[in-house]
Protein backbone atom coordinates (compact mmCIF):
# COMPACT_ATOMS: atom_id res chain seq x y z
CA UNK A 1 0.00 0.00 0.00
CA UNK A 2 1.44 3.34 -1.07
CA UNK A 3 1.54 6.03 1.58
CA UNK A 4 -0.22 9.25 0.59
CA UNK A 5 1.77 12.43 0.18
CA UNK A 6 0.27 15.13 2.37
CA UNK A 7 0.83 18.79 3.16
CA UNK A 8 -0.96 21.13 5.55
CA UNK A 9 -0.84 24.93 5.61
CA UNK A 10 -2.12 26.76 8.69
CA UNK A 11 -3.01 30.30 9.67
CA UNK A 12 -5.23 32.08 12.17
CA UNK A 13 -7.64 34.65 10.79
CA UNK A 14 -9.12 37.50 12.87
CA UNK A 15 -12.73 36.70 11.88
CA UNK A 16 -15.67 34.79 13.30
CA UNK A 17 -16.21 31.12 12.56
CA UNK A 18 -19.37 32.05 10.63
CA UNK A 19 -17.47 34.53 8.42
CA UNK A 20 -14.72 31.99 7.74
CA UNK A 21 -17.25 29.27 6.88
CA UNK A 22 -19.32 31.58 4.65
CA UNK A 23 -16.26 32.39 2.57
CA UNK A 24 -15.22 28.75 2.36
CA UNK A 25 -18.63 27.29 1.52
CA UNK A 26 -19.40 29.88 -1.18
CA UNK A 27 -17.78 27.96 -4.04
CA UNK A 28 -18.66 30.49 -6.72
CA UNK A 29 -16.95 33.25 -4.71
CA UNK A 30 -13.65 31.49 -5.46
CA UNK A 31 -13.86 33.40 -8.75
CA UNK A 32 -12.72 36.45 -6.78
CA UNK A 33 -9.53 34.78 -5.59
CA UNK A 34 -7.59 35.60 -8.75
CA UNK A 35 -7.97 37.45 -12.04
CA UNK A 36 -9.86 35.61 -14.75
CA UNK A 37 -10.96 32.70 -12.52
CA UNK A 38 -14.41 31.33 -13.34
CA UNK A 39 -16.27 28.93 -11.06
CA UNK A 40 -19.46 27.03 -11.75
CA UNK A 41 -21.25 24.66 -9.38
CA UNK A 42 -23.45 21.72 -10.29
CA UNK A 43 -25.71 20.90 -7.34
CA UNK A 44 -27.84 18.26 -9.06
CA UNK A 45 -26.37 15.43 -6.93
CA UNK A 46 -25.86 17.51 -3.78
CA UNK A 47 -27.68 17.00 -0.50
CA UNK A 48 -28.03 20.81 -0.31
CA UNK A 49 -26.60 23.67 -2.39
CA UNK A 50 -22.80 23.41 -2.35
CA UNK A 51 -22.83 20.43 0.01
CA UNK A 52 -21.78 16.78 -0.37
CA UNK A 53 -22.23 15.71 -3.98
CA UNK A 54 -21.85 19.22 -5.43
CA UNK A 55 -19.32 19.46 -8.25
CA UNK A 56 -17.39 22.69 -8.76
CA UNK A 57 -15.48 23.54 -11.91
CA UNK A 58 -12.66 26.06 -11.56
CA UNK A 59 -11.35 27.50 -14.81
CA UNK A 60 -8.32 29.77 -14.98
CA UNK A 61 -7.20 31.83 -17.96
CA UNK A 62 -4.65 30.16 -20.19
CA UNK A 63 -4.14 26.73 -21.62
CA UNK A 64 -4.50 24.69 -18.40
CA UNK A 65 -7.59 22.47 -18.18
CA UNK A 66 -10.35 23.38 -15.75
CA UNK A 67 -10.12 21.74 -12.36
CA UNK A 68 -13.20 19.73 -11.42
CA UNK A 69 -13.75 18.83 -7.77
CA UNK A 70 -16.52 17.00 -5.94
CA UNK A 71 -17.48 18.01 -2.40
CA UNK A 72 -17.14 14.92 -0.18
CA UNK A 73 -17.38 16.45 3.31
CA UNK A 74 -19.59 19.35 4.33
CA UNK A 75 -19.67 19.58 8.12
CA UNK A 76 -20.78 23.19 8.64
CA UNK A 77 -19.16 25.26 10.01
CA UNK A 78 -16.03 23.21 10.62
CA UNK A 79 -14.92 20.94 7.76
CA UNK A 80 -15.12 21.10 3.96
CA UNK A 81 -13.57 18.24 2.00
CA UNK A 82 -13.24 17.66 -1.72
CA UNK A 83 -11.67 15.29 -4.22
CA UNK A 84 -10.25 15.96 -7.66
CA UNK A 85 -12.36 14.58 -10.49
CA UNK A 86 -10.53 16.06 -13.51
CA UNK A 87 -7.86 18.57 -14.46
CA UNK A 88 -5.71 17.94 -11.38
CA UNK A 89 -2.09 16.88 -11.89
CA UNK A 90 -2.12 14.63 -8.82
CA UNK A 91 -3.36 11.05 -8.55
CA UNK A 92 -6.30 10.58 -6.14
CA UNK A 93 -6.13 14.25 -5.11
CA UNK A 94 -8.04 15.26 -1.99
CA UNK A 95 -8.37 18.44 -0.01
CA UNK A 96 -9.75 19.22 3.42
CA UNK A 97 -10.18 22.59 5.09
CA UNK A 98 -10.73 22.55 8.83
CA UNK A 99 -11.91 25.63 10.76
CA UNK A 100 -11.41 25.74 14.54
CA UNK A 101 -12.30 28.68 16.79
CA UNK A 102 -9.16 29.98 18.46
CA UNK A 103 -9.28 32.99 20.77
CA UNK A 104 -11.01 35.81 18.91
CA UNK A 105 -10.31 34.25 15.52
CA UNK A 106 -10.32 31.02 13.55
CA UNK A 107 -7.50 28.55 12.96
CA UNK A 108 -7.61 27.43 9.31
CA UNK A 109 -5.86 24.20 8.32
CA UNK A 110 -5.78 23.45 4.58
CA UNK A 111 -4.61 19.88 3.95
CA UNK A 112 -3.99 18.35 0.54
CA UNK A 113 -3.09 14.75 -0.17
CA UNK A 114 -2.49 12.49 -3.15
CA UNK A 115 -1.11 9.08 -4.04
CA UNK A 116 2.43 9.90 -5.12
CA UNK A 117 4.12 8.80 -8.31
CA UNK A 118 7.28 10.71 -7.41
CA UNK A 119 6.94 11.19 -3.62
CA UNK A 120 9.48 13.97 -2.98
CA UNK A 121 8.30 16.05 -5.95
CA UNK A 122 4.61 15.64 -5.18
CA UNK A 123 5.12 16.31 -1.48
CA UNK A 124 6.81 19.61 -2.35
CA UNK A 125 4.15 20.49 -4.93
CA UNK A 126 1.31 19.76 -2.48
CA UNK A 127 2.99 22.02 0.09
CA UNK A 128 3.18 24.89 -2.42
CA UNK A 129 -0.42 24.41 -3.54
CA UNK A 130 -1.79 24.20 0.03
CA UNK A 131 0.06 27.41 1.01
CA UNK A 132 -1.16 29.16 -2.14
CA UNK A 133 -4.80 28.15 -1.64
CA UNK A 134 -4.65 29.20 2.01
CA UNK A 135 -3.15 32.58 1.08
CA UNK A 136 -5.83 33.23 -1.57
CA UNK A 137 -8.63 32.18 0.78
CA UNK A 138 -7.19 34.26 3.65
CA UNK A 139 -6.98 37.36 1.46
CA UNK A 140 -10.61 36.88 0.36
CA UNK A 141 -11.79 36.44 3.97
CA UNK A 142 -9.94 39.55 5.14
CA UNK A 143 -11.46 41.60 2.31
CA UNK A 144 -14.85 40.41 3.51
Amino acid sequence: MTKRAQATARTTLPVSLDAAWSALADHEAMAGWGPGIKVTVDDTRAQAPGAVGAVRTIAAPGPAPAIVEEIVTFDAPHVLGYRGVAGVPFRDYRGEVRLTPQGSGVLVEWTLSAKPRVPVMEQAALAVVSRTLLALYSRAVRKG
